[in-house]
């Protein structure tokens, strides 16, 4: 993304995954720490998602703070999940971080990677 671009970088985080990321964080006992998202190559779709507790900021990265959590991501990343929201399920099926991400065009089977316009 360029720098105008990632000016202008959306993210959003439900207030039930910034619930649980304070708890985690809390758990760590470390207040420093941010919440890294991340978009790795593999999987069988082509791409896969990344989270991380991170102290380190760095100077490409985006920030966006929401109900009290600071999100980082790279600027690679941030141009497969511009417009995305992150939120925290609890279902019989387990529990997890779920990412609704507008740019995806398919995912595969296991739902664990994807691949984007």
């Amino acid at each position: 993304m360029t720098e105008a671009e990632l000016s202008q970088f959306r993210l959003t985080l439900t207030e039930r995954a910034a619930k649980k990321i304070k708890e985690i964080i809390s758990a760590e006992e470390n207040q420093a720490l941010a919440f890294r998202i991340y978009i790795t190559g593999g999987g069988c779709s082509g791409y896969r998602y990344g989270m991380a507790l991170d102290e380190n900021v760095y100077e490409d990265d985006v920030t966006v703070s929401m109900h009290g959590v600071k999100v980082v991501v790279d600027s690679f990343s941030a141009g497969f999940l511009d417009g995305s929201e992150i939120d925290y399920v609890e279902d019989v099926m387990g529990s997890g971080f779920v990412i609704n991400n507008p740019n995806v065009v398919s995912t595969c089977g296991c739902g664990h990677s994807f691949n984007v316009k």
